[in-house]
């Protein structure tokens, strides 16, 4: 018995590993855009507006509109298969987008990466859900969500260093071709976990529903989005902030860039995941309680990292709310898998990713973008930052919002064996 307790746990590290593995590439794909903007952006003559347009809503629009079927069929079908097909699909884009001529074949090429990216991170966390008891479950989300900070921190390392050594466009050709020869191991190697004691997934059209009839659902992701939308902004302008307030040069920007990311991040997303499971335990309003803390810490400091008068002092500074900004991650994964019954568990992710996403990733890159244009004429060069400073404001609502779910979440939580 303890032999086969001991291959499950094995076979659930290393479908956890190559899960992972996948996310930093899904990541990785998103972030190089941002540090490579000013490169595109004087190769393809692009405005700041229309850099932030490629940034947020093509890939963000299919990316939450379709996450849902693809979510449906793979709860219906086999989760591990639709996730290797994903990885195949928007790396297979993320290299065509190193053949862009113009701002419209971009804009195509960065909406076929949506499509694939799509069908990646509803059934990872519903496999990740199988394939870990409860009582472990915030950690091993925790630790897919590395991916984030993993993948940010790699994608804009690697992009400088690329871009520096070759061009901006042989960067997206390397990540695409490395995510093409990872998609096969991902088919051979991560299984699905047996469910032969479950009904089947039911007809999609019961879970958004079932979702719909639940007010902290709404409020957590709305809540989430609110962050991700200043979060996914920042990812993408903070380099050309570094560029132009800071006045760093491609490698520098990708070096700073990518230690605040990596370092802050990781911890951030660790210390989540660990705290939830402790402290939720005992209350499962901490589940909410957590991404609200955090993220009031998050908007003054990143204010103030963006604001600093030197590297030196901006450094540390933006290291903490890089850190505090993703530690809702797994406290509120887990939650959104808690909020349905098992079988519906990548679909309600879907739902939850659909807004987070059409909201944060859709709006936040757009609107800096923008307000950096409008704001031209009265800061000059200045005036990306002060769009940035502005964007984190959002923060402090995404904070007051998830406030509002604590004891809405220990009502409607439904139980490993109640599901």
């Amino acid at each position: 018995m303890t032999g086969t307790a001991d291959l499950r746990r094995t076979s659930a590290a290393l479908v956890l590993a190559l899960l992972l593995i996948a996310y930093v590439f899904n990541y990785l794909d998103r972030q190089i855009l941002g540090i490579l903007a000013g490169s595109i952006i004087a190769d393809l003559h692009l405005t700041d507006r229309q850099f932030g347009a490629l940034s947020g809503p093509p890939f963000a629009i299919l990316y939450s509109v379709l996450g849902i079927p693809f979510a449906y069929l793979a709860d219906r079908t086999s989760r591990s298969r639709v996730i290797a097909a994903a990885v195949a699909f928007w790396s297979a884009f993320t290299g065509l987008c190193g053949i862009a001529g113009s701002f419209w074949q971009l804009f195509v090429f960065r909406m076929g990466v949506g499509i694939g990216e799509a069908g990646g991170v509803a059934p990872s966390y519903a496999l990740i859900a199988d394939y870990f008891e409860p009582r472990r479950r915030a950690r091993a989300l925790a630790i897919f969500s590395l991916g984030v900070p993993i993948g940010l921190s790699l994608g804009t390392v690697l992009g400088a260093y690329i871009a520096h050594a070759i061009s901006w466009r042989a960067a997206f050709y390397t990540m695409g071709i490395a995510g093409i020869l990872l998609a096969p191991v991902m088919l051979i190697v991560v299984r699905d976990v047996r469910r032969p004691h479950l009904p089947s997934a039911p007809p999609i059209g019961q879970v958004f529903p079932m979702l719909a009839r639940k007010p902290v659902f709404w409020l957590m992701a709305f809540a989430a989005s609110s962050s991700s939308l200043c979060g996914y902004g920042l990812a993408v302008w903070t380099p050309s902030v570094l560029e132009r307030s800071f006045h760093l040069g491609l490698i520098e920007r990708g070096q700073f860039m990518g230690s605040v990311v990596f370092l802050g991040g990781c911890t951030g997303v660790l210390a989540g995941g660990w705290l939830a499971d402790r402290l939720g335990a005992l209350d499962r309003g901490w589940y909410a309680k957590l991404p609200a803390i955090a993220w009031l810490i998050t908007a003054p400091t990143f204010a103030a990292g963006l604001m600093a008068p030197s590297l030196w002092l901006a450094w540390p500074l933006l290291l903490i709310p890089n850190a505090l900004n993703i530690l809702w991650l797994g406290p509120v994964i887990t939650a959104v898998q808690h909020l349905v019954p098992r079988p519906m568990r990548a679909t309600a992710s879907a739902s939850f990713l659909l807004i987070n996403n059409l909201v944060g990733l859709g709006i936040g890159p757009f609107l800096i973008g923008g307000l950096s244009d409008a704001l031209k004429h009265s800061y000059g060069v200045e005036a990306l930052r002060y769009a940035a400073v502005a964007c984190t404001s959002f923060y402090v609502l995404a904070a007051l919002l998830m406030l509002l779910c604590v004891s809405r979440l220990r009502r409607s939580w439904v139980d490993d064996v109640a599901a």
